[in-house]
């Protein structure tokens, strides 16, 4: 099967190439480096001739109100492209509870994103995930005034890229799910005790401090961004990780 993976050089897509190229799958890495470009178009078609799947990673630059255009139009052209193409199945990651989160410009945009790859010709599968693992230090960053790092309650459910990749490959190369896959991490903790237990296993000197005002998860409400029903659970515990 040839899979074409957009964002295919980026933290989950290199690791999805990789995850199917294992599986003895034809995985071809699509991004800037390689010529594509899904914003203008270029070497789009070029990337998706002869694709049997279509696995959609890449990002906006930005998280402000820019990200909804970004998504726009780079699902625009996706999605006209591998029509033309003849692409049988269509793949995005998105976030958990995205669309309990209006406050939040890049979380309305990954919900634009998922509604237009719904109403679009092409099978599709929507794989959701908790927040990843490795974000958490920028998370810390945002917040963090000399030696004090002010976070939110938040209840956060932090999953590991490769348990995500490992999910995005599996859904890729399975029939399409017309519908929303979600996946987050084993354990919940509120952001402010994820801070805590991410420096004391650096020795960062840091202290946390609870403030439900401070940075953008201040915006999410209640356990929105935590998995519910039959979400898969992925195997990798955050302290494993951190270790």
């Amino acid at each position: 099967m040839k899979i074409a993976v957009l964002g295919g050089t980026g933290l989950i897509g290199s690791k999805v190439v990789k995850n199917l190229k294992a599986s003895g799958h034809e995985a071809v890495p699509c991004s800037p480096s390689t010529g594509v470009d899904i914003i203008t178009g270029k070497g789009l078609e070029e990337a998706l001739a002869g694709a049997d799947v279509v696995v959609n990673l890449t990002n906006s630059p930005t998280f402000d109100d820019a990200s909804a255009a970004f998504f726009q139009t780079s699902m625009d052209n996706l999605l006209a492209t591998a029509g033309k193409a003849g692409v049988r199945h269509a793949v995005i990651l998105s976030i958990v509870g995205a669309e309990l989160v209006p406050e939040l410009d890049y979380y309305r945009a990954k919900v634009l994103q998922e509604d237009i790859l719904k109403a679009g010709p092409i099978p599709y599968s929507i794989v959701r995930a908790t927040q990843f693992m490795e974000f958490i230090d920028a998370v810390l960053s945002w917040t963090t005034d000399g030696d004090t790092v002010r976070l939110p309650a938040t209840p956060i459910q932090p999953i590991a890229a490769q348990d995500v990749a490992d999910a995005v490959a599996e859904v890729a190369v399975g029939t399409p799910l017309n519908g929303t896959r979600d996946i987050g991490g084993p354990d919940v903790f509120t952001l402010d005790e994820l801070g805590r237990v991410t420096l004391d296993a650096r020795s960062d000197s840091r202290t946390v401090v609870l403030d439900d005002t401070a940075g953008m998860f201040a915006a999410v409400h209640g356990d929105v961004l935590t998995t519910k029903g039959d979400a898969r659970l992925a195997p990798t515990h955050y302290t494993e990780w951190l270790s």
